[in-house]
Order: structure tokens, then C-alpha cells, then sequence
């Protein structure tokens, strides 16, 4: 996340938690025949553990129940959603974690090196895990091993330190696919990067709009990527909206919006993941950084599409 005054980020935060208990606000409206994201539920998640907190990805390893998630400080958690017949989440439990993300040497990582920001789940049960401090991505056959580094582009080292791999998306052929939260200029594409093949080819590129900044992706069950950005409105808060696109070959479709939220009606949304309802309903499951902070808290928010 961008560095803020610090008084302007606890006084917007305080303000955003009050806005949080109003009625929702309509989202923008979506057009005859398009995909609508209809809002479900706003879960916020509670653990007394000091380590807990500071999401900023989430994927689940089956149909909205088991899921992954990393803390922006190091550390990798699994948990298990409890749903009622509904599908609306009663509670949310870590079945394990806080456990270290750790170096290819098994060591600790440092404050520079361990800012992990997204992750995406493998079919084997390991996790990719993308970095924003030093730009990476690596891969853990195992919670709490040493890391396996996939190999490091030379433009990865140009991005910016507090605005690189916000986000990491694995396809159903296991290709990935990440991409920096800043582009360096209002006016420039954000480069989106792809591995497979053991190697990194960018593409293409999706355009900037205004302040809208990418902070979470994943594919869904209809093969198609979801991209989630952030807008951050100081005094009033967050904004967030969620992004479509095909995806041919070397190819990106233009972008449809599924949803755009005002300032304050959520957290700091920064992890999604996409998934399949019992009902045949395609779902964004979102998950908030609280920045470890005691203004702002760990939301896990649900939408539900809709034609």
C-alpha cells in the first residue's frame, strides 16, 4: 500500500469504519446483458494472535471453504470457512499459521525482502507467493520450507520498492501470471508478466485508469482472469471494483467491470479469489490488510455474479 501521512490514513480509517455501518451505497451500473456483481456479505474475521492481520491474498483450495492467505509480514496462514445452508460465512477459523515465509536457504526473511503481497495456490497443495519489497516470485512445496525462486527478469529490479507484485493469478494449466501496482506514470499500461515454460514473457499490458491501482487477480472457473484495483480516498477511505477480461493466447480482451464500490463502504480489499457456488453462481471472495491497525479490520467481503 502507498505510504500516507499518518494522521490523513488514522482519521480517513476512522471515518471509513463509521461509513461501514451505513446502508450499502448503489455500485455502478453494469450494462444490459453484462455480468453484475450482486453484494452477499462483509464477514470480519477475529484471531488474538499478535501475527494476525495484514492479508493481502487469498485463494481457496476448493469451493469456498479451505483457503491461504498471506500477511504482508511474512507469514502464511490456512483457514476454514464454516458456511450456513445459505452459503453465508458463520465463521472463519485458521487451521494453521502463523508460519514464516522463509529464504531459498531456509533462512528468515528481512523487512526489505519479505514484503509478500499475493499468493496463488498449486493443484500439488504449494503455494506462489509474489513479493513487492524485492520483486520476485517463489515457490513453497511445503508451509514453512525453504522457498524454491522462480527466475528474476531484469525489469522485475525496475519497479517501484512500495508498488511492485501486488498481485499473482494461476491459470488451470498452472501458468502465472503477476503484475506491479504502479505502471510509473498516470499514463502508462500496467505490464502484465506471464511464467510458464520456466521462463517470464510480459505479453501484454492492461490500461490505467485514473488513481485505480491492481492489488489482486485470480482465474475463475470460466477461464477467464478477474482483476481487483484500489482507490484510495484519504479522509473517506477505500474504493474498490473488480475487472474482467478474456484472455487468447498473447491477447487480452478490453476489460468489463463487475462491480465499483464508494469510499468507506469496505476495508482495504486487497485479495481475491474466485469460485464457484453451490448454485452453479460464480463468487468474489475478498480479504482486507488492516495494516495492523487498530482503526481498520480483516473483512472477508462476498459478492455473488448475476446476469
Amino acid at each position: 500500500m502507498s505510504k500516507r501521512p499518518l494522521r490523513a490514513v488514522i482519521a480517513g480509517l476512522a471515518l471509513a469504519a463509521v461509513l461501514a455501518t451505513l446502508p450499502l451505497w448503489p455500485l455502478a451500473p453494469a450494462q444490459a446483458g453484462q455480468d453484475r456483481a450482486e453484494f452477499l456479505q462483509a464477514f470480519v474475521w477475529r484471531n488474538p494472535d499478535p501475527a494476525f492481520g495484514g492479508f493481502s491474498a487469498i485463494d481457496f483450495a476448493d469451493d469456498g471453504t479451505s483457503f491461504v492467505t498471506v500477511s504482508d509480514r511474512t507469514t502464511i496462514w490456512r483457514g476454514r470457512l464454516t458456511r450456513d445452508a445459505a452459503g453465508r460465512i458463520v465463521t472463519a477459523t485458521a487451521t494453521s499459521g502463523p508460519v514464516p515465509l522463509l529464504d531459498s536457504k531456509g533462512k528468515a526473511l528481512g523487512r526489505f525482502s519479505g514484503d509478500s503481497e499475493g499468493v496463488a495456490l498449486a493443484p500439488d497443495g504449494s503455494v506462489f507467493v509474489s513479493f513487492e519489497g524485492m520483486a520476485r516470485v517463489v515457490r513453497y512445496p511445503q508451509d514453512g520450507g525453504p522457498a524454491k525462486p522462480l527466475p528474476r527478469p531484469a525489469a522485475f529490479k525496475q519497479f517501484p520498492l512500495n508498488g511492485a507484485l501486488e498481485s499473482l493469478a494461476i491459470a488451470a494449466d498452472g501458468t502465472l501470471y503477476t503484475m506491479p501496482e504502479r505502471s510509473g506514470d498516470r499514463s502508462a499500461p500496467f505490464p502484465v508478466w506471464r511464467f510458464r515454460n520456466g521462463q517470464w514473457t510480459q505479453p501484454f499490458a492492461i490500461p490505467r485508469d485514473d488513481d485505480w491501482l491492481p492489488v489482486g487477480a485470480d482465474f475463475g472457473p470460466d477461464g477467464r482472469f478477474y482483476l481487483l484495483e484500489r482507490d484510495f480516498w484519504g479522509l473517506l477511505g477505500f474504493r474498490s471494483r473488480v475487472l474482467v477480461f478474456e484472455i487468447t493466447g498473447d491477447r487480452i480482451g478490453p476489460g468489463t467491470e463487475l462491480l465499483r464500490t464508494t469510499a468507506g463502504l469496505h476495508d482495504n480489499l486487497e485479495g481475491l479469489a474466485v469460485w464457484r457456488d453451490a448454485q452453479g453462481a460464480i463468487r468474489l471472495t475478498m480479504i482486507a490488510d488492516d495494516n495492523f491497525n487498530a482503526f481498520q479490520r480483516t473483512e472477508i467481503v462476498e459478492y455473488r455474479l448475476n446476469r
